[in-house]
């Protein structure tokens, strides 16, 4: 028998931020998060030998709400990403063995903006950024809107799509909770599955799979055409949200709104939309609130936040950094 031995130790984390756009009280914060506890002989612990993964466990570590669904670390790979959170008063930490930064704090709303929103006018970055909340929505409500009103609140429906949608689920055996939790769960496989294999080859397992599976799940009666149409316009909408942890979170979520939606109605799907928003309201992120923002409202940060307003508007960094240096670079009209 042959053996190795090998050394295991947790990794350096280097931050990084810019002292005249840096707020002053997050640095212990960050601090006081990664290093270990002091020995009574004035030594420091030793770092546990265990399994590691640099990225994930540098998040977990760090994370005030570990057991949240949301994400609250935001990684990226790209240095004009990087560049702009150091001058907006973010820190941006760098993992030994990982090729991804993070970024923080950062907030909700932070994962809906792309960088490539500052590079187009301003009017299109806005049209964009709006139409991933307006994805956000959809992707969020869409299917179970529709389970709560093919079970509960058949008189909200029109009595011209009445007839169309009794008819395609005249022959559908399962209930429309069961029936569009089936449709979500094999649309999450054919992503997946698109998502591990080569790229030519998930690309068209994922069309060609959504294309047969719907066609032959129409035909053979076990789900009806609508909800064909209901579930594939929330997942086309979830596509639009620039993270794929924001994204996936989302996803996760929706299949807790179907669920309520098929056993309480419309009362259900409200129900959950309010748990969430309470959660994302407790949610805190190196001492600042998630929903910043809208909670605590400040009105010059809306400017970057729904919308991607003119550079010549944008002439205060972002108040989740609580930078002293509050203005920017002032531009001309």
């Amino acid at each position: 028998m042959f053996g190795q031995l090998i050394r295991l130790s947790l990794p350096q984390i280097q931050f990084v931020y810019l002292g005249p756009c840096f707020c002053l009280r997050l640095p212990s914060d960050s601090a006081s998060r990664q290093t270990p506890l002091p020995l009574a002989n004035g030594r420091r612990s030793p770092a546990p030998v265990r399994d590691f993964h640099p990225r994930d466990d540098a998040h977990a570590g760090r994370t005030e709400n570990p057991n949240s669904v949301f994400p609250q670390f935001m990684t990226t790979e790209r240095p004009d990403a990087i560049a702009s959170k150091l001058i907006g008063g973010r820190i941006v930490g760098f993992v030994d063995g990982s090729p991804s930064a993070f970024v923080c704090p950062t907030n909700f709303f932070d994962f809906f903006s792309s960088p490539d929103d500052y590079y187009q006018r301003w009017l299109l970055g806005s049209a964009l950024r709006i139409l991933r909340f307006i994805g956000f929505l959809i992707t969020i409500s869409f299917t179970a809107f529709y389970v709560s009103v093919t079970t509960y609140h058949y008189e909200m429906i029109p009595h011209t799509m009445l007839l169309n949608l009794t008819e395609s689920r005249a022959k559908v055996p399962f209930p429309p909770l069961i029936e569009a939790l089936l449709m979500e769960t094999t649309i999450e496989l054919l992503r997946e599955a698109g998502a591990r294999l080569p790229t030519k080859v998930g690309q068209t397992i994922g069309i060609v799979g959504g294309i047969v599976i719907g066609q032959a799940a129409v035909q053979a009666g076990f789900t009806s055409n609508i909800l064909i149409i209901t579930v594939a316009t929330s997942a086309i909408a979830s596509f639009t949200i620039p993270s794929y942890i924001m994204s996936a979170s989302i996803r996760l979520i929706r299949f807790g709104l179907i669920i309520m939606a098929g056993v309480l109605g419309n009362l259900g799907l409200m129900m959950c939309i309010g748990l969430v928003v309470i959660h994302l309201s407790g949610v805190t992120n190196m001492g600042t609130s998630y929903l910043t923002p809208l909670s605590p409202m400040n009105f010059s940060d809306l400017l970057d936040t729904f919308v991607r307003g003119p550079f010549w508007g944008l002439r205060k960094r972002p108040s989740i950094s609580d930078s002293q240096n509050k203005s920017t670079n002032k531009m001309r009209k």
